[in-house]
């Protein structure tokens, strides 16, 4: 019992729940210290993900301008008739290359030569070297051996560091000479994406980019004419160690870790390895941390025509600041006691909330209750005017067999006595004969009269079916208006029961006396169309169109009818239209429709 009281006192809603604050507060202190730390963290790793992108401009950069001076160095072949080892040698020396390239280790030119040229071009390579003055050692082609084709470096600087490169022949690797053969095809940059091993360290290896040089004056329009003018090509070879590291340098980050891998050709279909050749690596910059405690960046480079992938990656401690440690547990403090203070004033307007909220829900059960005796009411109404509508139709069906069944038969029986008479005073009376053929023509004229009394109480053709109906209603305007009414079926036999076959009649009648008395049309479309399950009819006119306010204007209730009908039905109905355009109404209901409102058999008539 006093564990009931003490729990009871606990949790009076009369008095303040301070403990239930003071976790609650010491919960929002923990999100925000949470938030917080997340903050902090995506932040930084949104600068560490900044420079990272800096770093991949700057491979790219630089990556262009090793491509400038291979494509400079393309020109000046291009440009001079006789390049010599000694302008070779100026122009070499003119581009600076440890200042303004310092990543570029070496610049040749390999010259293409046939097995049957081979004895000629070793004879003007030896002729060549009496000018040389002894700077290239003696010329012998490497690796030994016929081959049918070659593609030997002739050109070399700096010669000093690479002599023993002078005369190998490039195009005996066979990924090598593909790469050169697609080069010479295509008059495009190549690369074969694998690392070589002709720097000036002999520790390191890197890339080579190469351009096909064509004879000057020969046309090179098509791959044959690429090929018979194809003379060799120049390439430069740079250190990918030196070109990452410079752009690494230049990170305000230290201990950045930079994994860079050739992924293949950019429109290479995906191999099956995951990273492709390690280009570089300097492993150990970042240590052995997990995952959770470093940033990374996954980044693509382009390299002519082939793609890089770079993955940089630094531990998160060295993009915090001292003030980062501290801000976690200010806003930690900051909302433990922010929410204090909320939470007593909470308490304090509880009760007039508590108040307010008594007197909305009694508002809001009248509201429901309001609105479901309006739903209710809206039912019954509908119902009731399904009803109207059906005791219509049966007191026309009614009539039509009272008009049909007595006065039909009694106009009949009276125009067979007509006959009669008429017949026997044809030869001795003429007068009367007369008369009694006047008598007999306004019989037929009262007959036909009734059988249009018929047909719009309930016309006869709808026991053929709704196809033949909508036929018959069509002539029938067509004949009155003399407007052009097409009509397009696409099932002869349209199987409905008879309810929904009247609705359709009278949707129609309404549709054609509308279009008749205000759209002014020339043309009227009626389609009738049975697919999927459901019955639709679309009705359209070319005449002046539908305004908006002619759908809401007071005493007019045709469309509202027809609206009406189709929602009985379970069916939906659309009125599309604008000035001067014309106006289209669309009638769908599904086949298995089901109302409380239709009940009983249909009833036919007899023709008269």
């Amino acid at each position: 019992m006093r564990a009931f009281l003490v729990k009871k006192k606990l949790f009076s809603p009369t008095k303040p729940l301070w403990w239930s604050g003071l976790l609650l507060s010491l919960g929002v202190g923990m999100l925000l210290h949470a938030v917080t730390l997340r903050s902090i963290e995506s932040e930084a790793g949104e600068r560490f993900r900044n420079q990272a992108h800096n770093s991949q401009f700057n491979i790219a950069t630089s990556i262009k301008a090793y491509t400038d001076v291979l494509r400079g160095t393309a020109s000046f072949f291009q440009s001079v008739d006789n390049v010599t080892r000694d302008n070779f040698h100026r122009y070499v020396n003119g581009l600076d290359l440890n200042r303004n390239f310092p990543a570029i280790d070496t610049i040749n030119f390999a010259q293409h030569v046939e097995h049957a040229q081979r004895p000629e071009f070793e004879r003007l390579v030896h002729a060549s070297a009496v000018a040389d003055q002894g700077r290239y050692p003696p010329f012998v082609i490497k690796p030994a051996g016929a081959r049918p084709e070659y593609a030997v470096i002739t050109l070399i600087e700096p010669i000093e560091t690479l002599s023993e490169k002078f005369g190998v022949d490039i195009a005996v690797k066979p990924h090598v000479a593909a790469t050169l053969a697609k080069s010479r095809d295509s008059g495009k940059l190549s690369s074969s994406g694998q690392p070589v091993a002709f720097l000036s360290s002999p520790m390191r290896s890197g890339l080579a980019m190469r351009l096909p040089i064509y004879q000057k004056g020969m046309p090179t329009g098509t791959v044959e004419e690429r090929r018979a003018a194809y003379v060799g090509s120049v390439g430069i070879g740079f250190s990918v160690q030196r070109l990452i590291q410079a752009a690494l340098d230049e990170m305000p980050v230290r201990h950045v870790r930079l994994t860079l891998y050739d992924a293949g050709e950019q429109n290479a279909p995906p191999g099956t390895t995951a990273d492709g050749v390690l280009l570089f690596d300097n492993t150990g910059a970042v240590g052995a941390l997990s995952s959770s405690d470093v940033f990374s960046s996954v980044l693509p480079i382009e390299f002519n025509g082939r793609l890089w992938r770079a993955c940089f990656s630094t531990p998160k401690r060295m993009l915090y600041s001292r003030f980062d440690a501290y801000l976690p547990w200010l806003a930690m403090l900051t909302g433990f006691a922010g929410c204090m203070l909320i939470y007593a004033l909470f308490h304090a307007l509880s009760s007039s909330r508590m108040r307010a909220i008594r007197m909305a829900k009694a508002m809001t059960k009248e509201l429901r209750d309001s609105q479901a005796k309006l739903q209710l009411s809206h039912h019954k109404l509908r119902r009731l005017a399904a009803h109207a509508d059906q005791i219509k139709e049966e007191e026309r069906k009614r009539i039509a067999r009272e008009i049909h069944d007595d006065l039909g038969q009694n106009l009949l029986a009276l125009r067979i006595e007509a006959d009669v008479l008429a017949t026997r005073t044809s030869h001795r009376h003429p007068r009367l004969h007369e008369r009694a053929r006047c008598t007999l023509s306004q019989i037929d004229n009262t007959i036909k009269s009734v059988r249009q009394i018929i047909n719009d109480l309930r016309p006869n053709v709808l026991d053929l079916g709704l196809t033949a109906a909508v036929e018959w209603q069509i002539a029938q305007f067509r004949q009155r208006s003399g407007i052009v009414c097409e009509f397009i079926e696409h099932d002869s036999d349209v199987a409905i029961d008879d309810h929904c076959a009247i609705a359709y009649f009278r949707i129609l009648q309404e549709s054609l006396s509308n279009i008749l008395q205000h759209a002014g049309a020339s043309l009227v479309r009626v389609e009738l169309r049975q697919q999927a399950g459901t019955l639709s009819m679309t009705i359209s006119d070319n005449g002046v169109g539908l305004h908006a306010r002619s759908r809401n204007k007071v005493g007019s209730f045709g469309l509202v009818g027809i609206e009406e009908r189709i929602s009985l039905l379970g069916g939906q109905c659309s009125i599309s239209g604008s000035p001067n355009v014309g106006t289209t109404l669309h009638v769908s209901v599904p086949l298995e429709y089901k109302t409380s409102a239709f009940s009983g058999e249909p009833r036919h008539l007899q023709t008269i």
